[in-house]
């Protein structure tokens, strides 16, 4: 009995995680630059005299989807969508540095590009500025130019992109790091301006799967009253033998 209830509340506690997740990747499906974060689980044997047969599942962190969303046009200068396996480096409120494919990009009343989070862009040699009221274009390989009126374009600095060698790890400001710290700048790294990369979770795929985990979640709280009668059923039948 107590195994039905042990397989049962644990399941039930897993299917509401994994509804946490889908429900916020859907959220974020039209995020610019985010990643689906992943889902799993695993069956923990509980320790103890007496529980070697009651299972607990927990839930296994596996990271995010790497996979590129569709990236869409825009015409914008500012707007950048980086190619391959490149990352943006930008300042987290923190003040650490952090990785994001998010290239819609801004400049401040002083001069200072940032995203359209307010995050500061980093540069080679770290953050970047451009003249007031200049006109900011951003070459393939990261270079920014700032043309003023009435004069020729200049090249005030390079977006530092990085190309991460493994998979990095999530924050809860929703940007990305390394395990190892600050990543170096890849001159290879490549982006395409006046575009901007969508997020890369499939709403559809992701609705079914919240629909699947809310049948899923019905079928363990069953389990669950089933139990509870059963119990019932045990303990009135032990009392009137007694």
């Amino acid at each position: 009995m107590d195994r039905m209830i042990y397989l049962s509340m644990s399941g039930a506690k897993a299917t509401l995680q994994r509804q946490d997740v889908l429900s916020h990747n859907l959220a974020n499906a039209t995020t610019t630059g985010f990643r689906a974060e992943l889902q799993a689980f695993r069956a923990v044997p509980v320790r103890g005299d007496g529980a070697s047969t009651r299972v607990y599942s927990l839930e296994s962190t596996v990271g995010y989807n790497d996979l590129p969303g569709a990236v869409q046009a825009t015409g914008r200068d500012l707007d950048v969508a980086m190619k391959g396996n490149a990352w943006l480096a930008v300042q987290g409120l923190d003040g650490t540095e952090a990785y994001t494919r998010a290239g819609a990009l801004d400049v401040t009343a002083e001069g200072t590009l940032v995203t359209q989070g307010g995050l500061t862009v980093m540069g080679d040699g770290g953050p970047l500025t451009v003249p007031p009221n200049s006109q900011v274009s951003i070459a393939p390989n990261g270079t920014v130019s700032a043309k003023t009126p009435g004069q020729a374009a200049v090249e005030v600095g390079r977006l530092k992109l990085v190309t991460p060698e493994g998979p990095m790890t999530r924050g809860d400001d929703g940007l990305f790091r390394a395990p190892q710290g600050d990543l170096a700048a890849d001159d290879a790294a490549r982006l395409q301006d006046g575009a901007l990369e969508g997020s890369n979770v499939s709403a559809v795929e992701t609705m079914v799967a919240m629909i699947s985990a809310g049948r899923q979640f019905e079928q363990q709280m069953k389990l669950l009253q089933t139990a509870e009668r059963q119990g019932t059923t045990a303990a009135k039948l032990l009392s009137t033998s007694g």
